[in-house]
């Protein structure tokens, strides 16, 4: 299905494009701002104009350090200097490689030592890490921010160079369609990979993205909260927003974002699952303790009455719900992990758009996303247009692995040719290991991980998924997760289990004491129409959180699945 673009397509051949045009086209915009620290009253802003021109100053120290091609890691939550490196980085034609600050310091050590590390750039406070990297691979770290021996520092030694000579910045070599971003996944299912991206594969993600997004050209405004070593934090919440000459507002930490949200009154916002969640839960809390249950139901039912007359009084009807999100909140652009359609239907009641993606590292990361004008209930939206997306071998329903070719997908993994050849098929397509279907709209449908599904031991297969999505949706579900119980007296003992990780607080409120008792209830409701071979057979409650990667996806490697 062709459908018509909302604004015209942003290209750019190399980040040094991206970085002069935005420098020039958004030159007095607000284009990061920031506290240093949490408690500061005063915040720091830095236009388009001044983020290129350190750029081009941190570039040019670089190329005078013959970084030019080398692989630089960096280290670090989200913030100005790790944004500059990693322009920098890529202006420079180095090699960026990206890793969590929270990996213990042997992992990152042995990571550093893979990715043939050439500089080292990471926050000041890991220290304790940064004493064993050191003594591990010989780098001597520099520090994000201030300071000596700092980023900040490299900028201002980087300024006198550029002005003395231009061309460490204008002519250092960069080649679009070679390695320049060497991201190593944490997985969630066991020990990630290198994946290996060009800047042509992340920039024309991004490309494909924007005509389709209603956003405002005269500016927009965003909180960046996600983690920036992930390529969806780093695409689609850095690079996107400076196509567009947006305003990045850096968080300075979960424990503090309802609190910016409603001071910096985002027009748009990043996120990922978990968020939105959280966010979910306490609107209906709120609601709750006014007892104003009744009342918000009814206004939905009467505003979603008015919109099919093409009246929309969202704003208006709901202005206390959304001003703990600063009152601007337009859209939220949503990926990473899978979203309950609950939790989209509920922000759409009270005006905030959820345009919810699919997408993985190894693809720059973004395959496909509910278009603004074009959102479909249950889909992860149409496929990019850099994309040719198949299903192989599908089953009677269209089901099969999702697979991928296009100029967004990888080069291949590092340093890891067997890895590489069996992530393709013989036709050249790039197999995700997720299944899914096509719509007759083209849009995509995700129906489960190849890496999750069980097979029972009569040949069944259980998407896990399917029956996550159907609990997800019970009153004081945080997480759940459903896997298959290996049964210590053998395979044909084994059984579904779901394990649920409960809101005790939300729970209590509602007078429900007996949580098992109550989960349990629920199953056996579940189980009433469920197949026989998808009922669920063991239910467990969790007294902590799920194990999580750094976007607060679930780790299910970690899980016990044993049972008796």
């Amino acid at each position: 299905m062709k459908l018509k673009p909302l604004h015209e397509k942003i290209e750019f051949n190399n980040m040094r494009e991206l970085i002069e045009t935005v420098g020039s086209s958004f030159a007095p915009r607000t284009a990061i701002s920031y506290r240093v620290m949490p408690t500061d009253k005063n915040i720091k802003t830095v236009s388009y104009s001044e983020l290129a021109e350190d750029v081009r100053s941190l570039t040019s120290e670089f190329s005078a350090r013959g970084l030019c091609g080398k692989h630089i890691a960096l280290i670090g939550r989200l913030s100005y200097h790790w944004i500059c490196t990693y322009y920098a980085a890529f202006c420079a034609g180095a090699v960026l490689v990206p890793l969590d600050r929270d990996w213990q310091a042997d992992e990152l050590s042995a990571t550093l030592r893979l990715a043939n590390t050439a500089f080292l750039i990471c926050d000041p406070d890991i220290s304790d890490k940064t004493e064993f990297i050191k003594k591990q691979t010989g780098l001597d770290p520099v520090f994000i921010g201030s300071g000596e021996n700092s980023v900040h520092e490299l900028i201002e030694s980087g300024r006198e160079k550029f002005a003395e000579n231009d061309a460490l910045y204008y002519e250092a070599p960069i080649d679009a369609d070679a390695l320049s971003l060497l991201v190593f996944t944490s997985g969630t299912t066991g020990k990630g990979k290198g994946v290996m991206l060009t800047q042509r594969s992340v920039l024309t993600d991004i490309s494909a993205i924007l005509p389709y997004i209603d956003y405002n050209e005269d500016g927009e405004k965003l909180v960046g909260v996600l983690p920036p070593h992930h390529t969806y934090g780093s695409s689609v919440g850095i690079l996107a927003p400076a196509f567009i000459g947006a305003e990045i507002y850096i968080s300075s930490g979960v424990r503090y974002l309802q609190k910016e949200m409603t001071e910096q009154k985002p027009t748009l916002m990043v996120l990922v699952p978990i968020y939105l969640e959280t966010f979910y839960r306490k609107i209906l809390s709120g609601i709750h303790d006014k007892g104003k249950d009744e009342t918000f139901r009814d206004g939905v039912k009467t505003s979603n009455r008015l919109r099919s007359f093409g009246i929309d009084l969202r704003k208006r009807f709901f202005k206390s719900v959304t001003a703990s999100f600063g009152g601007e909140l337009r859209m939220v652009i949503c990926g990473g992990a899978h979203l309950s359609q609950e939790t989209i239907d509920l922000f759409d009641s009270i005006g905030i758009t959820i345009l919810n993606g699919y997408g993985i590292t190894e693809c720059s990361p973004v395959i496909s996303f509910n278009h603004s004008k074009n959102i479909i209930a249950g889909s992860v939206g149409n496929t990019l247009s850099v994309n040719d997306v198949k299903i192989s071998n599908p089953n009677s329903d269209g089901e099969g692995e999702i697979c991928v070719k296009g100029s967004n997908v990888m080069m291949g993994y590092y340093k890891d040719p067997a890895a590489t050849a069996d992530a393709f098929d013989i036709y050249g397509y790039f197999k995700t290991g997720d299944y899914g279907k096509l719509g007759k709209k083209g849009e995509l449908y995700i129906t489960g991980r190849k890496k999750n599904l069980i097979i029972l031991s009569n040949g069944k297969n259980v998407y896990p998924e399917e029956i996550e999505t159907a609990l997800s949706a019970l009153k004081g579900v945080i997480d759940v997760v459903v896997y298959e119980g290996q049964s210590r007296r053998g395979v044909m003992h084994n059984t579904i289990v779901a394990e649920i990780y409960p809101d005790l607080e939300l729970l209590a409120k509602e007078g429900i004491d007996d949580v098992k008792s109550y989960f349990q209830g629920k199953i056996n409701d579940y189980n009433r129409t469920a197949i026989q071979y998808k009922k669920i057979g063991l239910l467990r409650i969790r007294s902590t959180e799920f194990p999580k990667n750094t976007l607060k996806k679930i780790q299910r490697f970690k899980l016990d699945t044993h049972i008796e």
